[in-house]
């Protein structure tokens, strides 16, 4: 890990932000993943939902997959489901998931690359590990994140957003030490390719033993650092944090870290959308009739009849 690299003394670097400067976000809570089973039985760490909705909105629910060396047979992975009212967004890092949908549809997202999937007003789907993943055995690493969308993007029509590893915005510290992934908002004004509903930014970074890593921030996003692997601190007043653990952030203009060993973040925040939720499974909505009417309708099968477009960062954002 990880699949995307470069040479961070090639890449534009992010401005330096002194450490003696203002607007620093304090680190309010230090959370550690839960274990779960999911789909057909593969283990999962899951920082959230676990804290406080309000804390991590618009953020329902994050899942890291691995990183796990699977034998032959040992492989699963999540058949056929239904979702409404929100995005997943499913990051690969190593190995691979084979996605299809209710129309026939469906791709492959492998070594670095994202698939946006806007469940909109409902889909049926199935991510599983591809045949020879499950015939030989390989090594399996990737996060899937939830996204709430707004009440009134709820019944929006599926859509997926095919990000290959190549589509990444790849930046690097002001000191080079770290490689960025900007897979989707704004960092310093580099946009990342994903398109959102939801105003957020969603990055990877590897830093180099001792390196720091100082981002600006939008005031009026929460910021949250989930640890993929290694050891570093956090804030200003240097938390440790290590694998499998999530810090939340109070309120400021800027984020800064610093590794102890090599070490791998997903840095994620957004702008809260302050709306009622109402969660049942794998469907999200605002009020409880309207889990009633999700599930009478996935009984009914009337859920995930109608083709679901694939999009990728070269086509216009709709």
């Amino acid at each position: 890990m990880p699949a995307v690299t470069a040479d961070t003394l090639t890449l534009p670097r992010l401005p330096e932000l002194p450490e003696a400067a203002t607007g620093w976000r304090p680190v309010r809570k230090v959370v550690q993943a839960r274990e779960f089973l999911e789909g057909e039985g593969f283990q999962v760490r899951r920082p959230f939902p676990g804290v406080d909705l309000a804390l991590a909105d618009p953020f329902l629910l994050l899942d890291h997959m691995g990183a796990v060396e699977y034998g032959p047979g040992e492989a699963k992975g999540a058949p056929w489901h239904p979702h409404r009212g929100f995005e997943t967004v499913t990051y690969m890092i190593d190995g691979a998931f084979e996605h299809q949908d209710s129309a026939g549809g469906g791709g492959l997202i492998t070594d670095g690359a994202t698939q946006w999937m806007t469940a909109g007003s409902g889909v049926l789907h199935s991510e599983l590990p591809p045949q020879d993943m499950v015939a030989k055995g390989g090594l399996f690493h990737g996060v899937q994140l939830w996204v709430n969308l707004p009440k009134a993007a709820k019944w929006t029509p599926p859509r997926y957003q095919d990000i290959k590893a190549r589509d990444a915005v790849l930046l690097s510290s002001d000191d080079g030490g770290a490689l960025v992934r900007v897979i989707a908002g704004d960092v310093a004004g580099y946009r990342g390719p994903g398109m959102t509903y939801t105003p957020i930014t969603y990055l990877h970074a590897t830093l180099s033993a001792g390196a720091r890593l100082a981002l600006p921030w939008p005031e009026e996003f929460n910021a949250l650092v989930y640890v993929l692997s290694g050891r570093g601190t956090v804030g200003a007043e240097r938390r440790p944090l290590e694998e499998g653990r999530l810090a939340v952030f109070g309120g400021g203009s800027a984020l800064t870290m610093r590794a102890d060993t090599t070490w791998d973040v997903l840095v994620l925040g957004g702008l809260p959308l302050n709306e009622p939720v109402a969660r049942y499974g794998p469907f999200v909505m605002n009020t409880r009739r309207e889990i009633l009417d999700a599930i009478e309708d996935f009984q009914a099968g009337r859920l995930g009849r109608t083709h679901v477009p694939h999009v990728s960062p070269a086509d216009e954002e709709v």
